[in-house]
C-alpha cells in the first residue's frame, strides 16, 4: 500500500492557524448553510414574530391572572416543557468534535470508495466518544469501554464507523446484547452503582459467559481508564470489508491510533478525577482544540485476503477474537484531525445518530452475528430517540450527498419534495429519481456476491468456541507493571461482589483458565482458596506476547499538548521561569501557572505575576507533570503551604514527572521523596530537556513501589 510520504504538511491543516487552515476550516462550514449567528439580531418567537418583552407575561392588570391568548409565553414554556429526548440506552455519556479526513494517497487497489481516492481530498467528520454504561450525568474517568464513533460526511453518503476504544466484545453474538447491558447497568432494586461494572449482576453475567473473558480482561486493563480522549486507540471491532472496483474483495479490520501516544490514568487519579472534575475528558478535548492543540489519529486497516480467511488459530468473524499486530500488520491509510468544537453541544453532540448500516460503495459487512444484529438495533434505537424516521434530516446527520427517494412524510419531516410520484418506478415524473447501476463511473451500492449454502441453524461455530487463549495473549503481552494493573482491577472489582459464589466462579472458571498467577493473585487478594488448576484445555496460539498490545509501547512522539503545572508563589524568580515556559513551549506542552490563590503573585523584582488558577482549583490529577518555579523566598512560601505541598507529594505518588529550579532539591529531600529519572532540578537547556524527556515516557514507572510508602 501507498506510504505516508504524501501526507500534506502539519502547516497546511492542523496546528497553529494558518491561512490554509483557515480556508479548509471556511470551506467545512460552508457546507453547513443550517448554522445560525444570534449576533446582531432580534428577539423573535419561532414563527418569526420580533418580541418586544420576553420579562413579563401577559396579565389582566398588572396583579392580576395571566391570559392563555399570551401565545409568546405559551411557545416559550411549551418548547421548554418538551427540550429533552430519551438519552441513548448505551453510550448516553459523552461528548464529540469536528474535523476532517484526509488519505495519504489513492487507494483504488484496495476500495472504490470515493473519500479514499485523493490525496487532496477533504472529507468532514464528527466524533463522538463516550461510556457505555453510565448515563449522561454520570463522570467521565471510570471504568468502562470508551466508544469512538466516526461520522464521514463522504460525496457519495454518510458512512459511520462506529467502534470503541477496544478492539474486541463481551459477546459473539447480538442476541445476547440486551441481556449484556442489563447485566453491565446499575442493578434495576437500587439504581446502583452510577458508572461502572463493580457489582453482582455484572460479574455474575460474565462469570457465566466465559466468551466475555477476553473483553473483560480488557476493561481490567488501563486501557478502561484512558489519560484523556485524545490519547486513545479506536477499533471498528468487528471484520468488514474493503471492494474495489474489479469487484475485488478484502477482509479488514478498522484502527484508529492517536498521534499523542496511548496514555491511561493511574486507578487512584481515576477516582479522585471521578469528584474533582467529573467532566474531565470532555474539558480537555475541547480545551485542546481551543488551544490549538489539534487531536489526531492516524487511519488505518489490517487486511486480510479472502483466500487467507480460515488460516488463523482463531475465527475472524468472532467480535471477541482480534488479530495480532504482529500476524497481520495495520496499513496506514490517511489522517484524522479534530479542529473545531460543536457549536451546540444538544443539536449536534446529543442528537447525531450513527449507524453500523451506513455504508457507502466499496464498503461491505461481514457474517459476523454481532454486526448483523447492530445494523438493525441502531437505526431502531434512533428511530425511537430522535422522534421518528426522519432523523437524517437533523442537520448533524444531514448527508452532504442528496437524497432523493420516494420516503416523505412521519414525524418532523423538513425536506419539501417537490413532484407527485412518491414511488419507483414511475413515468409521471419522468422517472426520476432513477437508480444508478453499479457498473456506472459513479455507481450505486453493491452488496458483495457472497455465496452462501447451509441450513438455517440456531447455532455457534465450532471455530467460535475458544474463550481464552486471546485473554491470555493480553495478559502475557503486558508489562509487568501493566499486569499488577490488571491482578488489582480484578480484586478491586470483585472486591464489591456481595456473593462469594460469583467470586469464586469467576476466578476458578475464569480467570484460572486465562492464567494460573492471575487467578491466584486475585484469590489471594478476595481471601478465596488459590485454583489448582485450569478447567479447559490450553488452545495454542501461534504466539506467545504481541507487544502491540502493551501501552508501554505505544507512547507517541513528543509532547505536544501534555498538561504541566508550574507552581509559582511571592519571590518567583520571573527570569527562571520565562526560560522554563519557552522550553515548555518550544515543544507545543500546555502550561498553566498555579498560585497559593487566584491572586497575582509578586515576582522577586516585584512586579505582579497572573497565575491561571489556584493548586486548589486545579489539582494535580489534572496534569500531566509538574514543575516548581525558582526563587528562595517562593519555594519557602510553598514548603509552608499545605496544599502545595499535598500538589507534590500526590503527584509523586502518581508517578509523574516533577522537576524544579537548582533551589527546590532541597524541598524535595525534605519531603523525603527518592531520587529517580523523573525527579529532577537544574535552571538550564540540560535539566529543561530531560523534563520534556520525562514526560515523553508519560510514567516513572520504576517509582511505583516507592511511591506507595508516600502520604498523599
Amino acid at each position: 500500500m501507498p506510504s505516508k510520504k504524501n501526507a500534506p504538511k502539519e502547516s497546511q491543516l492542523a496546528g497553529t492557524q494558518t491561512p490554509d487552515r483557515a480556508n479548509t476550516n471556511a470551506k467545512l462550514q460552508s457546507l453547513e448553510a443550517f448554522r445560525s449567528d444570534a449576533t446582531g439580531q432580534a428577539l423573535r418567537t419561532n414563527q418569526g414574530v420580533k418580541v418586544a418583552d420576553n420579562q413579563n407575561s401577559l396579565k389582566a392588570g398588572d396583579r392580576g391572572p395571566s391570559l392563555l391568548e399570551d401565545f409568546i409565553m405559551r411557545e416559550k414554556i411549551t418548547h421548554f416543557d418538551h427540550e429533552r429526548i430519551p438519552e441513548r440506552i448505551v453510550h448516553a455519556r459523552g461528548t464529540g468534535a469536528h474535523g476532517f479526513f484526509q488519505p495519504y494517497a489513492a487507494h483504488a487497489a484496495l476500495t472504490k470508495a470515493g473519500f479514499l481516492q485523493d490525496p487532496e481530498k477533504i472529507t468532514p467528520v464528527f466524533v463522538r466518544f463516550s461510556t457505555v454504561q453510565g448515563p449522561r450525568g454520570s463522570g467521565d474517568t471510570v471504568r468502562d469501554v470508551r466508544g469512538f464513533a466516526v461520522k464521514f460526511f463522504t460525496d457519495e453518503g454518510n458512512f459511520d464507523l462506529v467502534g470503541n476504544n477496544m478492539p474486541v466484545f463481551f459477546i459473539q453474538d447480538a442476541i445476547k446484547f440486551p441481556d449484556f447491558v442489563h447485566a453491565v447497568k446499575p442493578e434495576p432494586h437500587n439504581e446502583m452503582p452510577t458508572g461502572g461494572s463493580a457489582h453482582d449482576t455484572f460479574w455474575d453475567f460474565v462469570s457465566l459467559v466465559p466468551e466475555s473473558a477476553h473483553m473483560v480482561m480488557w476493561a481490567m486493563s488501563d486501557r478502561a481508564i484512558p489519560k484523556s480522549l485524545r490519547t486513545m486507540e479506536g477499533f471498528g471491532v468487528h471484520t468488514f470489508r474493503l471492494i474495489n472496483a474489479k469487484g475485488e474483495a478484502n477482509f479488514v479490520k478498522f484502527h484508529w491510533k492517536p498521534k499523542q501516544g496511548v496514555l491511561s490514568l493511574l486507578w487512584d487519579e481515576a477516582q479522585k478525577l471521578a469528584g474533582k472534575d467529573a467532566d474531565f475528558h470532555r474539558r480537555d478535548l475541547w480545551e485542546a482544540i481551543e488551544t490549538g492543540n489539534y487531536p489526531e489519529w492516524e487511519f488505518g486497516v489490517q487486511i486480510v485476503p479472502q483466500a487467507d480467511e480460515h488460516k488463523f488459530d482463531f475465527d475472524l468473524l468472532d467480535p471477541t477474537k482480534l488479530i495480532p499486530e504482529e500476524l497481520v500488520p495495520v496499513t496506514p491509510l490517511g489522517r484524522m484531525v479534530l479542529n473545531r468544537n460543536p457549536d451546540n453541544f444538544f443539536a449536534e453532540t446529543e442528537q447525531v445518530a450513527f449507524c453500523p448500516g451506513h455504508i457507502v460503495p466499496g464498503i461491505d459487512f461481514s457474517n459476523d452475528p454481532l454486526l448483523q444484529g447492530r445494523l438493525f438495533s441502531y437505526t431502531d434505537t434512533q428511530i425511537s430517540r430522535l422522534g421518528g424516521p426522519n432523523f437524517h434530516e437533523i442537520p448533524i446527520n444531514r448527508p452532504l450527498a442528496a437524497n432523493h427517494n420516494g420516503q416523505r412524510d412521519a414525524q418532523h419531516r423538513v425536506t419539501l419534495d417537490k413532484g407527485r410520484a412518491a414511488y419507483e418506478p414511475n413515468s409521471i415524473d419522468a422517472g426520476w429519481p432513477k437508480e444508478t447501476p453499479a457498473a456506472a463511473e459513479d455507481g450505486g451500492f453493491e452488496s458483495y456476491p457472497e455465496r452462501i449454502e447451509a441450513h438455517k441453524v440456531r447455532q455457534r461455530s465450532p471455530s467460535f468456541a475458544d474463550h481464552f487463549s486471546q485473554a491470555r495473549l493480553f495478559f502475557q503481552s503486558m508489562s509487568p507493571t501493566e499486569q499488577e494493573h490488571i491482578i488489582a482491577a480484578y480484586s478491586f472489582e470483585l472486591g464489591k461482589v456481595e456473593r462469594e459464589h460469583i467470586r469464586a466462579r469467576e476466578v476458578n472458571e475464569v480467570l484460572a483458565n486465562i492464567d494460573l498467577k492471575l487467578a491466584r493473585r486475585v484469590a489471594a487478594n478476595l481471601g478465596l482458596p488459590a485454583p489448582k488448576a485450569a478447567t479447559v484445555k490450553e488452545q495454542a496460539l501461534t504466539l506467545k506476547a504481541s507487544p502491540a498490545l502493551s501501552q508501554m509501547n505505544l507512547l507517541g512522539s513528543g509532547i505536544k499538548g501534555r498538561k504541566v503545572a508550574v507552581l509559582v508563589a511571592d519571590g518567583v524568580e520571573a527570569d527562571l521561569l520565562d526560560s522554563l515556559v519557552k522550553a515548555l513551549q518550544a515543544e507545543s506542552a500546555a502550561i498553566k501557572l498555579l498560585g497559593p490563590s487566584s491572586a497575582p503573585v509578586t515576582t522577586s523584582s516585584g512586579q505582579p505575576l497572573a497565575v491561571d488558577a489556584s493548586m486548589e482549583g486545579l489539582p494535580s490529577v489534572a496534569f500531566d507533570a509538574v514543575w516548581v518555579a525558582g526563587g528562595k523566598a517562593a519555594l519557602k512560601a510553598l514548603s509552608g503551604d499545605g496544599t502545595a505541598v499535598h500538589f507534590v507529594l500526590e503527584a509523586y505518588k502518581h508517578l509523574k514527572p516533577i522537576g524544579g529550579d537548582s533551589d527546590a532539591q532541597g524541598w524535595f529531600d525534605s519531603l523525603h521523596l527518592k531520587a529517580d529519572s523523573g525527579l529532577l532540578s537544574g535552571s538550564d537547556k540540560k535539566a529543561y530537556k530531560a523534563f520534556v524527556s520525562a514526560i515523553g515516557k508519560h510514567r516513572v514507572w520504576k517509582r511505583e513501589a516507592a511511591a506507595k510508602a508516600v502520604p498523599a
